[in-house]
């Protein structure tokens, strides 16, 4: 990769990793819908003002609805599953369930985009999965129904990041690809449009019992506009250079700063479980994306 996608790469993995943070301080008070919802809402506000302000050409070369539509897969229920995953365990935990992005990608990509499956990346997603049993089985938090929810929770998202990854190459690459501003922009109106009337289900059935504060607001703007809109715009325009796959390894920075954030600033637990497990789902990372492993493995 060139010095330009290595600092996008760690920029956005600093950024993402606020995100949990972010999550963690709204969720628990505003409730899973509203917080996805505000969440991309107010992305999608940032973006048009970002877009408006260096005069970019609307022109999505009749790719809006396709863009909404990816929206949906890489946003809308992404943020929605650790908007749920927030309630019931720790940031730190989100996170690192995040990394398993590339494993669910070998998956997906085996399963339904024709990509080679290797027995090295089998067996890196067989070790990222051991992973993430030790982080949920032994970590500081109590293994229960709630925390088993909201690893899954995690897990959902994960996938949807995968196949939305495959099929931005498929649908919007091909042909000259598209700004990634524009897709950015394009996925949150899919994602908001997806939410909004979930939000106003939960508003008029089950309102919050209150809005939050300062505290919850500015997290808020926090998470629309630099860990969702400027994030998707670093996002989109790494998977235009470098493809999807090495798009999604990101998430492997992405732990260090989700338990760092977590720990710094909720006073959340560490535990050698955070290592361990965290040190599997590295080796399996690093199984399924060494290059030796992608240029050369035979498919099984």
């Amino acid at each position: 990769m060139k010095p330009a996608d290595i600092t996008r790469l760690i920029a956005l993995a600093a950024i993402w990793g606020a995100s949990f943070l972010f999550m963690r301080i709204i969720a628990p008070v505003l409730g899973t819908v509203p917080t996805a919802f505000f969440r991309v809402s107010i992305a999608a506000v940032g973006l048009l003002v970002i877009l408006w302000l260096m005069r970019i050409d609307w022109d999505f070369r009749g790719k809006l609805k396709t863009c909404m539509m990816l929206g949906v897969i890489n946003s809308g229920l992404p943020a929605t599953m650790y908007s749920l995953a927030a309630q019931v365990m720790p940031a730190g935990y989100s996170s690192i369930f995040n990394a398993t992005t590339p494993l669910m990608g070998v998956l997906v990509g085996g399963l339904f985009f024709s990509e080679k499956l290797s027995t090295v990346k089998i067996i890196g997603v067989f070790l990222g999965l051991v992973g993430v049993g030790i982080l949920t089985r032994a970590g500081p938090v109590a293994f229960n129904l709630e925390l088993l929810t909201g690893a899954l929770a995690c897990l959902l998202a994960t996938t949807c990041y995968a196949f939305a990854g495959f099929l931005t190459r498929r649908w919007l690459d091909q042909q000259g690809g598209l700004d990634s501003r524009l897709s950015a922009l394009g996925s949150m109106l899919g994602a908001t449009l997806l939410l909004l009337p979930l939000f106003g289900y939960r508003v008029i059935t089950d309102p919050p019992a209150n809005w939050g504060g300062i505290s919850v607001w500015a997290s808020l703007l926090g998470l629309g506009l630099i860990c969702t809109a400027f994030a998707y715009i670093l996002y989109f325009r790494l998977m235009s250079s470098i493809g999807p796959l090495s798009s999604m390894t990101v998430t492997f920075m992405i732990p260090p700063f989700g338990v760092l954030w977590g720990a710094l600033l909720l006073d959340e637990p560490l535990s050698m479980a955070h290592l361990y497990g965290g040190a599997l789902i590295a080796v399996a990372l690093w199984l399924v994306l060494r290059p030796a492993a992608v240029a050369s493995a035979k498919a099984l």
